[in-house]
């Protein structure tokens, strides 16, 4: 027997579903490399794209890349990074392959392996990697001895007994697991993906039902309780998919940037691919990981997560979810920056859609929180020029709504709208006041060039300081003061000054820049917030 590219399909969506079905368990093992648990949620998030093979019919080469393009794209996580990795080995060990058998899919799981432990920094014995490499050196093994000819079947058979053996020992290996009595939970993940596999080798492939509970009194599942979120060192999962600029496309061209990244934090895994760059690392400095990538290219997608918060949660006791009655009124924000969103969730904000500048959402991302939103009414707050039509869009597709998009072209501006809403007038009414509020709002902003330019006149190099009002570059300067300083020169007035500081802001540059604003605006109240947005240090309302 020989493996084709439509039996291929039905193995992978298989282990997609099995992975599905016990993301919950997989999560309460994830207490490496830091007890955020969300290990199963991300590789099952990763592999959850594969529902597009559904009937596919190519051979196997061509359905292997497709995996592989597929989850390389959607990857979350350091266990989903991983195993997008092992599926693009596995991919170019196949490829231009119609059918492989036995020998070529050992092989295959040998690319994978090698492919995985390669991306990863620091490669970690205990985890998802170990599982990996004990099944491709079993299978390697069994093959060269003329093993499973023409039994794909019993290959992986072995490969899935090899595997559980392999996540046995991992608590033996990695004393953190041994601490917490649980197996590791990336490898966890991979088992669950083998024997999903093998359920559709043998005709019986796993159909998806939904994640299983796991509660403290499982067995084998972790005390998250027994950790400290005081020893996460790095605070903040930061990820991001590169699409390449032309000077940059072609595999293995960027080591300098993986250099660059191994220096902020740790658990980073790169992917240097032919038109892509896949990061992901533990730092406490998301702002400086986006605006490096930013030179390589454009950003594709960006996720940024307080692990500290995960783990705390993880530990709360939460009251069972209640229906609530519909409401009047209701708010849907586009937001990034746990600061940010927690303002908005202060000021009434009943869903925050993570996005913004380089990482702006799809209709479908706000039709979702639109849904999510039970109220009459829903007001959307875009925060982007570049996502008026997204909000718009999004507004015309919703029929059992009232839909009520806020021109608001910075977050700055979304706070001044939420702040002037008056549930005792008409939804109507309160948008005309909110559209007229948001244009009292001058926004200033300071990011760091990622390449040279010439904008509105200005010649900008590559590292320097950008001060932008409204968005446009007004300044250009080799640091923050100083771009500042240029920025109020255009300012007339200002009644009230909000500082939001960002992802990288630190306590002395703050410091000087409370101490500037209060010298050229004296009679200005100023407050000064975290606002945690990453590319943007700071973010000052002037009113």
């Amino acid at each position: 027997m020989k493996l084709d590219g439509k039996k291929f399909s039905e193995m992978c969506i298989s282990a997609a579903n099995a992975l599905n079905n016990d993301q919950a368990v997989i999560n309460a093992l994830n207490v490496f490399p830091v007890p955020d648990g969300d290990t199963g949620v991300n590789m099952s998030l990763t592999m959850s794209t594969l529902q597009q093979l559904t009937n596919f019919n190519g051979t196997v080469s061509e359905c292997a890349t497709k995996v592989a393009d597929y989850m390389l794209r959607a990857a979350r996580g350091n266990s989903g990074a991983i195993l997008s990795l092992f599926f693009r080995g596995f991919a170019k060990a196949v490829k231009g392959l119609d059918e492989v058998d036995a020998l070529d899919v050992a092989k295959a799981l040998n690319q994978g392996t090698k492919e995985a432990y390669g991306a990863v920094m620091t490669p970690t014995e205990g985890t998802i990697l170990t599982v990996m490499r004990m099944c491709a050196e079993r299978a390697i093994e069994a093959t060269e001895r003329g093993e499973y000819q023409g039994d794909i079947v019993g290959l992986f058979g072995l490969i899935l007994r090899s595997a559980n053996e392999a996540l046995a020992m991992t608590p033996d290996l990695l004393p953190v697991l041994k601490e917490a009595n649980v197996v590791d939970a990336g490898g966890s993940g991979f088992v669950t993906v083998i024997a999903g596999m093998l359920a559709a080798l043998n005709g019986t492939p796993v159909e998806r039902v939904g994640g299983n509970d796991a509660t403290a009194s499982t067995p084998g599942v972790a005390d998250f309780g027994s950790f400290d979120s005081a020893d996460i060192k790095f605070g903040y999962c930061t990820e991001c998919i590169v699409d390449k600029s032309d000077s940059c496309k072609g595999e293995g061209k960027c080591d300098d940037l993986r250099d660059y990244l191994a220096g902020l934090g740790d658990s980073l895994v790169f992917i240097d691919d032919e038109s892509m760059i896949k990061i992901h690392v533990h730092t406490n400095h998301p702002g400086k990981v986006l605006e490096k990538a930013l030179r390589y290219g454009s950003l594709y997608t960006v996720k940024i997560e307080n692990m500290r918060n995960q783990h705390t949660e993880l530990i709360e006791e939460k009251p069972a979810p209640k229906t609530e009655p519909r409401k009047p009124v209701g708010f849907v924000s586009i937001a990034v920056g746990e600061g940010v969103a927690a303002t908005f969730r202060d000021l009434g904000v009943g869903y925050i859609v993570p996005g913004g500048q380089t990482m702006n959402p799809s209709t479908d991302d706000v039709l979702k929180a639109i849904d999510a939103v039970n109220a009459d009414t829903v007001f959307i707050l875009p925060n982007n020029k570049n996502i008026f039509l997204v909000a718009e869009r999004a507004a015309e597709m919703t029929e059992d709504k009232k839909i009520i998009v806020i021109h608001t072209a910075h977050f700055t501006q979304g706070f001044t709208a939420m702040m002037m809403y008056d549930e005792t007038v008409s939804p109507e009414e309160n948008a005309a006041v909110m559209e007229e509020a948001i244009g009292g709002v001058t926004t200033l902003s300071f990011t760091r060039a990622v390449r040279d330019a010439e904008i509105d006149g200005l010649s900008i190099k590559d590292g320097q300081v950008l001060g932008l009002i409204g968005g446009k570059v007004k300044a250009v300067a080799e640091q923050i003061p100083e771009a500042l300083e240029d920025l109020l020169a255009q300012i007339d007035d200002a009644a009230f000054l909000s500082v939001y500081c960002g992802a990288d802001a630190t306590d002395e540059l703050t410091a000087k820049i409370e101490e500037i604003l209060c010298k050229k605006l004296p009679d200005a109240e100023l407050t000064v917030l975290d606002g945690g947005q990453p590319l943007y240090d700071y973010v000052i309302a002037v009113e």
